[in-house]
């Protein structure tokens, strides 16, 4: 007999421009126990000596690493987690499988857009936190992935009169989860 999941863990993905800060955000509002975990925010912690997320695996590793204990401190007091971040499947299937014994529930989504959309959205951002061309890398890098399309919520013509729908679809559809 399986024991019910006591908290979940949300994973937000896709590529820059998508929607992720935006959806996890009022996703995180919508429970009465929420951590929200920007993955930027932990890349940034880093001062000194950072590289580029993308261009080393070991600061990818110590953000994922940061991750993962800030997402197992918020389970052990209570939260569920929102997690906010670029994250391809192996990452997903990695920090599922380290938290298997916190007996949590992974739900894992990617949010999507075509490459023009993704652009003209990141043009809309402030000039210091523009993607640029690194919207269009990360759609290819995901479809490299061999990402399951059932994980796949296509955000394109959506506003954001619309986040609710978006909220609803990732609460309530159980094809997202991984565990």
């Amino acid at each position: 007999m399986s024991k019910i999941a006591a908290h979940k863990v949300y994973i937000i993905s896709g590529p820059a421009g998508v929607g992720k800060s935006t959806t996890s955000k009022e996703l995180a509002k919508t429970f009465k126990n929420s951590a929200y975990i920007s993955g930027d925010y932990i890349s940034h912690m880093h001062i000194n000596g950072r590289k580029k997320p993308w261009e080393s695996s070991e600061e990818m590793s110590l953000i994922w690493d940061n991750i993962l204990s800030l997402t197992k401190n918020f389970i052990k007091y209570g939260n569920d987690v929102i997690v906010d971040y670029v994250t391809f499947p192996k990452e997903a299937e990695w920090i599922s499988e380290n938290l298997k014994s916190l007996n949590v529930e992974v739900i894992y989504v990617v949010l999507w857009t075509d490459k023009k959309t993704l652009l003209t959205r990141d043009n809309m951002r402030l000039p210091s936190a523009r993607m640029g061309e690194r919207c269009v890398i990360l759609v290819d890098e995901f479809i490299e992935t061999g990402l399951n399309e059932k994980h796949i919520i296509d955000t394109g013509n959506t506003s954001l009169d619309d986040i609710l729908d978006v909220i609803n679809e990732i609460i309530n559809n159980p094809k997202y989860k991984l565990n």
